[in-house]
């Protein structure tokens, strides 16, 4: 989906304006789970194993991230990829390469 460029992109202070199909996709991120509530009378149900202090930090590694590669895995790997951008190829492989080795490194070298 590419969550974060539509964040970022809404953000903008950039004259050209594409803001409206940002924000509907952002309050549909929003509205989504309400309607979950308003049906069926409880919030869905999101379990998360780590602390809020490793949210933030985690969530600032990954704007890290995003700025660098110009984009986040799902806007790469899904859209990019599926108009066969080269950049956003070389970026998805990174990604993955990158993803597995850390979870072997947290996993075994680590012992968490």
């Amino acid at each position: 989906m590419g969550a974060t460029g539509i964040l970022a992109g809404l953000l903008s202070t950039s004259p050209f304006h594409d803001s409206g199909w940002r924000l509907a996709i952002l309050l549909g991120m929003i509205s989504g789970p309400l309607a979950v509530l308003a049906i069926s009378g409880q919030m869905p149900l999101i379990q998360v194993p780590v602390s809020t202090p490793m949210l933030v930090v985690g969530g600032f590694i990954v704007g890290i991230g995003v700025t660098y590669s110009s984009g986040c895995t799902s806007g790469h790997g899904v859209c990019g990829v599926a108009r066969l951008s080269r950049r956003s190829i070389v970026a998805t492989a990174v990604f993955m390469i990158a993803t597995g080795l850390t979870v072997y490194a947290v996993r075994h070298l680590w012992g968490a």
